[in-house]
């Protein structure tokens, strides 16, 4: 097919997190302000710097026969049950070719993950150094691949278009909903399952992300580890789980009746070339990536009332996001109502830009921003307009959203949504 320039929409959404199984109860748990935030109970987590994490509310082995779950790594688990709910919600019945309105070769599947299946890694090892050679198991590979979850997904649903794994750290997820837009856009698929995964909980990570300052240490007062944008922020709270959207060329949507949750416009991409693990404090490559997402599509600023914010509630990272929106948006940014749905959810790395498009999507749809908890006292640098504690109502009439991710390596991914 041809190169053509077609409207993406999204027809269907899916989420496995912190606060929630799938994304109805995940929606739920944004609206209410609850915090997914829980005490590590595991033996090894008594000697760790940081001793909690915003552990999924659904473990994902359990929803899986036991032969199959023992040979996925667990971020494909929650790839697979995102990607599931999704494909239902868009409203198809069987894999690609089976349901009649969809064939394989126009499917595609782009599942990113920041850091793959480093749990199967690092446990094959230990059974290695304990056990010998011959007690590694035959599917360690498969497993561990940060291709795994979309090669997994693609298996399922019989999506040949293609299958691919960004891999940008944290922008990850997000940056694997653009590039799916792009394969719809192109003429490459008709429908795309795509978004991001995480499952990294183990003492490795945990321990380097501590020795490296970016997680919270706050043992003694967990639910409110996460909070952005407060003057006493002090790291992420690191998170598990996946979320999935469903693009769609509107005019495939159309022809077999599919319901529209919104269209999305396109993405902006930039790097920061300053850190490896640092952002540009003045915000110059996140400004970057807005002006490239600006110049691409047909989108203005005065129609953006929304904002997933990356806010991670690290000290520089927060004022940075909020400078770059300045510099680019001037005084459109007053009416934009900013959330930080990580102060919730935790930081699922890769996985974050899945679920906060799912989160992005969800808000433009029942035009209710999600608030942002934990904010006691609001840094004097945040300049914006921050939602706090409770939701708030968007706009009638057309909007548009943002949705921000970055990671480590200065890497900018900035989606935007409209509704139609």
């Amino acid at each position: 097919m041809n190169a053509t320039n077609r409207t993406v929409v999204v027809t269907g959404v899916g989420a496995t997190t912190p606060l929630g199984g799938d994304s109805a109860s995940t929606w739920e748990g944004l609206l209410a302000g609850r915090s997914g935030v829980k005490p590590l109970t595991t033996e090894w987590a008594a000697d760790m710097p940081v001793r909690f994490a915003a552990t999924a509310a659904v473990d994902p082995a359990g929803q899986f026969p036991r032969p199959q779950a023992r040979k996925l790594d667990r971020t494909a688990q929650f790839a697979l049950l995102a990607a599931r709910e999704a494909w239902s919600d868009a409203g198809f019945t069987a894999r690609a070719g089976d349901d009649d309105s969809v064939r394989p070769e126009r499917v595609g599947s782009v599942i990113a993950s920041g850091i793959g299946g480093v749990t199967t890694l690092l446990d094959q090892y230990d059974i290695l150094r304990a056990s010998g050679a011959r007690r590694v198991s035959p599917h360690t590979v498969p497993m561990l691949m940060p291709n795994s979850p979309s090669a997994n997904v693609s298996l399922e649903f019989g999506a040949r278009a293609g299958s691919h794994t960004p891999v940008s750290a944290c922008a990850s997820g997000a940056e694997a909903v653009g590039y799916a837009a792009e394969m719809i856009r192109t003429g490459r698929a008709d429908v795309v399952l795509a978004g991001g995964t995480e499952a990294c909980i183990h003492p490795l990570p945990i321990a380097a992300f501590a020795n490296m300052m970016a997680l919270s240490k706050d043992n003694d007062d967990i639910e409110r580890a996460s909070r952005p944008y407060d003057s006493g922020r002090n790291g992420f709270v690191l998170g598990e789980g996946a979320g999935v959207v469903i693009l769609e060329s509107a005019e495939h949507a159309a022809r077999r009746g599919a319901r529209v949750y919104c269209e999305l416009l396109g993405q902006g991409l930039s790097a920061d070339a300053h850190h490896i693990a640092q952002p540009e404090p003045n915000g110059e490559g996140i400004a970057s990536a807005i002006q490239n997402l600006l110049d691409a599509t047909d989108l203005k600023p005065e129609q953006v009332v929304h904002l997933n914010a990356h806010a991670t509630s690290t000290p520089q990272g927060d004022i940075a996001e909020i400078k770059s929106l300045r510099r680019v948006l001037g005084d459109d940014v007053d009416h934009i109502a900013i959330s930080a749905t990580k102060s919730m959810t935790g930081h699922l790395l890769g996985g974050a830009g899945g679920i906060e498009t799912v989160a992005t999507v969800l808000a433009l749809h029942h035009r209710k921003a999600p608030p942002t908890i934990n904010i006691e006292r609001l840094d004097p640098q945040i300049d914006a307009d921050i939602v706090r504690d409770a939701p708030r109502d968007l706009p009638s009439g057309t909007i548009a959203a943002i949705n921000n991710s970055f990671g480590f390596g200065g890497h900018n991914v900035t989606l935007a949504l409209r509704t139609l």
